[in-house]
């Protein structure tokens, strides 16, 4: 990024059967640059939530996504886990959102590299999270555990079950609330 002045667009959004985010989007006219966030609006949700999606068929992989910046992304089959501020909000599908982590491990990771045993590992977890994203490796569960409650997958059947999909809110943990700021946080008698 170039640091030119440039026009942050945003949009408040309604996403059915959850809440109001607001899409922000910025592109860089001098060098290109391109970014794209979003924010879940009314704060921190009085519980937790896990979602937790059994992808059956490639269909799966297209349900909307929207992982907050203090989601952790799990995909248990692959011993894999992307702790919150690892990736930043976002508003996509499964399948962008696995690809997303692709991109930004392939990118940042030192054993995408070499010829060392760590490298073949690796290589051999990309190959199988590409067959995820590709839709032939299936009855993998991708969990997205958001303990401020602003994540969200798709539930195509909504308002009816989906089976595909167990949602669990829960109460936060004390090191849970203390993360996310709350355990210090005044709000009786603020004047």
């Amino acid at each position: 990024m170039c640091n030119s002045p440039c026009e942050n667009k945003m949009k408040v959004v309604k996403i059915p059967y959850f809440k109001e985010v607001v899409i922000m989007s910025l592109t860089c006219e001098t060098c290109g640059h391109r970014s794209n966030e979003i924010k879940t609006g009314g704060g921190v949700s009085e519980k937790g939530v896990k979602f937790t999606l059994t992808i059956a068929s490639a269909v799966d992989l297209n349900r909307d996504v929207l992982k907050s910046e203090t989601a952790i992304v799990i995909v248990p089959e692959l011993d894999f886990e992307a702790e919150s501020g690892g990736l930043s909000g976002r508003f996509t599908t499964v399948e962008g959102l696995l690809s997303s982590i692709k991109t930004q491990l392939v990118s940042a990771n030192p054993f995408s590299m070499g010829d060392s045993n760590q490298q073949l590992k690796f290589t051999e977890f990309i190959g199988k999270l590409n067959e995820i994203i590709t839709g032939s490796l299936l009855n993998v569960h991708i969990i997205l555990d958001d303990p401020a409650g602003n994540s969200f997958i798709q539930n195509p059947y909504a308002p009816d079950h989906d089976p595909c999909l167990v949602v669990e809110n829960y109460v936060r943990t004390y090191e849970q609330n203390d993360t996310l700021g709350l355990n210090d946080m005044k709000t009786e008698n603020y004047s």
